[in-house]
């Protein structure tokens, strides 16, 4: 082997299929578990994946990134940028952690799941790496961020946030087994490697990584760029499994799971990176908008891997376009009146300063969404604690567990989305959330958000403070206004317009 090319030895090594003799193809790879598509193996052998790596290649590449940013890391442990970094910085750092260093440990058990029951020998490959890619990620991560629980106990959500029952959580569990766990592998590799990291996550860690080098975070910019690297290899899984269904005529049930978990990505990625963007990085070092983000590498990437593959856009689109002007702003909002139920500070990001570059960039935005804040800031200004903190929870979407905000006073959006089903009421904050639900409603039936378990008495005491021992998130952790609302006294009547 050692003396032949890699090219004439590749194909035979990785094309581990065999004639099963003492089990059926059924037993060893049950439809639930790999294919729902139907497919069968000489079908699948068609599979080309488009990074061919073999383990030795593998190793050596993944030791020198871990080396590099390792190294980085102590280079700079003592420059005391987090101390000096800006208070949004911070937070989205917290955010970050606690979002995604678990997700990424859930996906080591998705990738492993392709690596078992995948049909397609390159795509077993492919999911091998994968696996371990993702267990490198969760590993990495969580290092980096317990480094800083000495700096504030709410890094400690790196790890803690998933074995919660906060609601960012139960959204976030229930997204990955909704794309993961509960599908089998032909699925996931569409939900999850196309849908989700190829049009979301590879893309956002390249985002995140350029903005951390602007902040002059390279230890946060170097972590971000050694994971998306990996992501770009393993995000390329579900383009090939397209291929490979849509030329056995199952183009309309693959488009289906497309546009299910694309929906589902996108209300979480707008819901944290949205505010993110716009709101928690410092005006000074905002390159883009959210809404120029997604147009030009959300919108104009996913729909250029789509076309390449002769699919449709989603039958949402116009509405998916729609909500990029506004969702998150309501999110924002949201999360900020919340703040107290999540592990980080978020910044208001509306001094006039702030607000000056949010007009310029949604037209429309002071007349909107600054009335809003006109009104907080009044409060606030007149210290009426009971009107800048959490009363109650709004209503949550029984798909994807974030809130059913829309946009407010001019052109309100918000809909009556409701379904009756199994005796009870669920409510959605979308049309296409209610179509997933529409699809398969076994799949969502019983869940229950936090709003449910509320009014069901699973909470007790039913109160602010019994939603927090709940969620798990006690004192010193429970995020608050890092500004200690300054920015409201710069939003006198004359100025904050």
């Amino acid at each position: 082997m050692a003396l032949l090319e890699r090219s004439e030895w590749y194909d035979i090594a990785r094309d581990t299929n065999w004639t099963p003799q003492f089990a059926s193809e059924q037993e060893i790879f049950p439809d639930e578990m790999s294919d729902a598509f139907g497919l069968t193996l000489d079908q699948w052998t068609a599979y080309d994946e488009p990074f061919k790596v073999t383990y030795r290649e593998y190793v050596q590449v993944q030791s020198k990134k871990d080396a590099g940013a390792y190294s980085v890391k102590a280079a700079l442990a003592r420059s005391n940028f987090y101390d000096n970094a800006d208070k949004g910085w911070q937070s989205i750092l917290k955010m970050h952690y606690g979002a995604v260093c678990l997700l990424e440990y859930n996906a080591v058990l998705a990738e492993a799941k392709m690596a078992r029951f995948a049909k397609a020998p390159g795509m077993r490959n492919m999911a091998t790496f994968g696996s371990m890619d993702e267990l490198r990620h969760a590993q990495i991560q969580l290092y980096f961020a317990h480094e800083l629980c000495q700096k504030s106990r709410q890094f400690d959500w790196a790890i803690k946030t998933f074995h919660t029952q906060n609601w960012a959580a139960v959204a976030g569990r229930s997204f990955i087994d909704d794309l993961c766990m509960g599908r089998d592998a032909a699925t996931m590799s569409i939900m999850l490697t196309f849908s989700l990291e190829q049009g979301f996550t590879n893309l956002q860690f390249m985002g995140l990584a350029a903005d951390a080098e602007l902040m002059g975070d390279y230890t946060f910019s170097n972590l971000i760029s050694s994971v998306q690297t990996d992501e770009a290899r393993h995000s390329q899984i579900g383009t090939a499994a397209l291929r490979v269904l849509i030329a056995n005529g199952k183009k309309d049930q693959a488009q289906q799971a497309i546009e299910i978990a694309f929906w589902r990505a996108w209300r979480l990625f707008m819901t944290l990176t949205g505010p993110s963007i716009d709101y928690l990085t410092p005006l000074r070092r905002r390159h883009q908008s959210f809404k120029e983000f997604v147009m030009e590498f959300i919108v104009a990437e996913f729909m250029r891997a789509l076309e390449d593959l002769g699919l449709d856009k989603p039958w949402y689109w116009e509405y998916f376009l729609d909500t990029v002007e506004y969702f998150h702003h309501s999110g924002h909002l949201e999360i900020w009146f919340l703040r107290s139920t999540v592990w980080w500070d978020p910044s208001a990001g509306v001094t006039p300063e702030e607000r000056a570059w949010l007009e310029e960039k949604y037209p429309g935005w002071n007349d909107v969404w600054g009335k809003l804040w006109d009104v907080v800031a009044e409060n606030a200004r007149a210290d009426r604690a009971d009107k800048v903190s959490p009363q109650a929870l709004p209503m949550l979407c029984n798909v994807c567990g974030t809130s059913s905000g829309g946009m407010p006073l001019n052109g309100f959006h918000q809909g009556n989305w409701t379904d009756h089903t199994d005796g009870r009421r669920y409510y959605f904050c979308s049309p296409p959330c209610k179509w997933i639900f529409d699809i398969a409603p076994e799949r969502y039936e019983g869940h229950n958000s936090l709003v449910d378990r509320l009014l069901g008495g699973m909470i007790d005491p039913g109160t602010v403070e019994g939603l927090h021992q709940y969620m798990g998130i006690m004192p010193g952790e429970r995020g608050a206004d890092p500004d200690d609302y300054s920015w409201a006294h710069t939003l006198t009547p004359a100025t904050k317009a």
